[in-house]
């Protein structure tokens, strides 16, 4: 048994794409996740026009406030579908490195003036990935932080030392680690660097030896004490279809398809993971990197911590009762969400 998984960056699934998505698509997607062990997640809305973002702040909102509701029909005897809880919205830009990009759009801002007292006022949002090497992004991790929100650093073109500036301003933690960052280097730490050998800040990974070779995570685990990392998926809708090619991310990428694992552009560029946390959990289990502490940690405790969320991610009494049954070979049995098993 362990706690269930919470994923901290997930941009579709099953068919169903975040940033197009309604507050009804929303729910069957968070019912998707259910079923795969994951029963907490961020709905992950990346770089796009400030009013597109507003837009889906409401959309994350209605289905929030409609999963809440269902909660309470539950608590009085009614047997609605259980779905994986939307904690909130991750923004992933748009104040990211126009230099680390990868498959976002040329819409890059700096985290001061109206664009950032915008991005202040969703009312969802739970945490942000941002390039701390920004004009204003220093300052704006202060006020992100002291709101509440958690802030990550992430498509960035930082050196390590504007890294370790960030983490020293509040930042919690990096985002989908040696992706869209520089390289690690012998006479610069850089943002890899300061990730590996920082203790106060957490590291993500997308965990599926292609985003990151398998090798490479081992490495990783050993340089940070167990705890300080943790997987996310940063999967796309691509995730859990046959693979046909189709848009992401609300069109701003016009045509995706699985190829090699991973979702990917025509022209090969990644443009997200097809991994499900329990895939994570069972390839880190079966490869030797981590055992079952290590595996509640980095696929529960851990982001919850980073939320801010000291019910969830462990099996304490008190807690609450999201939680995963699996066999010996971590085949999925069963999925209890708020203390309702689904069907």
């Amino acid at each position: 048994m362990l706690p269930g998984f919470i994923d901290l960056q997930v941009n579709g699934a099953c068919g169903i794409d975040v940033m197009s998505a309604t507050a009804n698509d929303l729910l069957e997607l968070a019912h998707c996740l259910a079923h795969e062990g994951t029963t907490g997640w961020l709905p992950t809305v990346i770089t796009s026009p400030l009013d597109t973002i507003e837009r889906l702040d409401r959309v994350i909102a209605e289905a929030m406030a409609a999963q809440a509701e269902s909660e309470r029909a539950a608590r009085r005897g009614s047997r609605m579908p259980v779905g994986a809880t939307i904690l909130g919205m991750h923004l992933e830009g748009p104040f990211i490195s126009p230099h680390r990009r990868g498959v976002h759009p040329a819409l890059n801002l700096l985290p001061r003036g109206d664009a950032l007292e915008r991005v202040m006022r969703l009312t969802t949002l739970k945490l942000i990935t941002l390039a701390p090497e920004l004009d204003g992004a220093l300052d704006a991790i202060r006020r992100f932080e002291a709101r509440g929100v958690a802030v990550s650093i992430g498509h960035t073109d930082a050196t390590g030392e504007q890294a370790l500036a960030g983490v020293a301003a509040g930042a919690r933690m990096f985002t989908h680690l040696f992706n869209a960052m520089p390289p690690l280097h012998h006479r610069g730490i850089g943002t890899v660097g300061a990730a590996l050998s920082h203790s106060m800040a957490k590291v993500a990974l997308v965990p599926d030896g292609i985003h990151v070779d398998h090798r490479l995570i081992r490495i990783a685990l050993m340089a940070r004490k167990l705890g300080d990392l943790f997987y996310t998926t940063d999967r796309v809708a691509l995730a859990g279809t046959d693979g046909r090619r189709m848009p992401l991310f609300g069109g701003l990428v016009k045509a995706a398809s699985i190829a090699g694992g991973a979702a990917r552009l025509p022209d090969g560029t990644l443009a997200g993971s097809t991994i499900t946390m329990l895939e994570a959990a069972r390839m880190s289990w079966k490869g030797g990197a981590l055992a079952w502490p290590g595996i509640a940690l980095a696929t529960s405790r851990t982001p919850a911590t980073i939320l801010g969320l000291a019910d969830r991610g462990r099996l304490v009494r008190g807690a609450r009762a999201d939680l995963i049954l699996l066999d010996d070979q971590l085949n999925l049995k069963a999925v209890v969400v708020g203390g309702r098993e689904l069907d």
